[in-house]
């Protein structure tokens, strides 16, 4: 059984840093990619970063040069860390373990003020 939970969300203003992190139980954690999304209200679930085993890493367009995802095997960790963040970036964000199915946590909001 697979559990990841998400902490580090909270209220920031425009220009604020946060990091987020997704702590997994279970033993795949280290063979598989994983993967930061967020969810806007009304909007669908997208990819903001992912990062593979190896430690290849990517990024949608709008938090290039501002977020950096980062992973310690060792931990069962995941990290998102969001710099400049912006009024946009508002959202709940979730992390993923892709195993040939896609295991999820529970989200931590994240809000950003202007």
């Amino acid at each position: 059984q697979v559990q990841l939970v998400e902490s580090g969300g909270g209220v920031v203003q425009a220009g604020e840093s946060l990091r987020l992190s997704c702590a997994a139980s279970g033993s795949i954690f280290s063979i598989n990619p994983m993967g930061w999304y967020r969810q806007a209200p009304g909007k669908q679930r997208d990819l903001v970063a992912r990062i593979t085993t190896g430690g290849t890493t990517k990024y949608a367009d709008s938090v290039k040069g501002r977020f950096t995802i980062s992973r310690d095997n060792a931990k069962n960790t995941v990290y998102l860390q969001m710099n400049s963040l912006k009024p946009e970036d508002t959202a709940v964000y979730y992390c993923a373990l892709e195993a040939g199915y896609y295991y999820w946590g529970q989200g931590t909001q994240v809000t950003v003020s202007s």
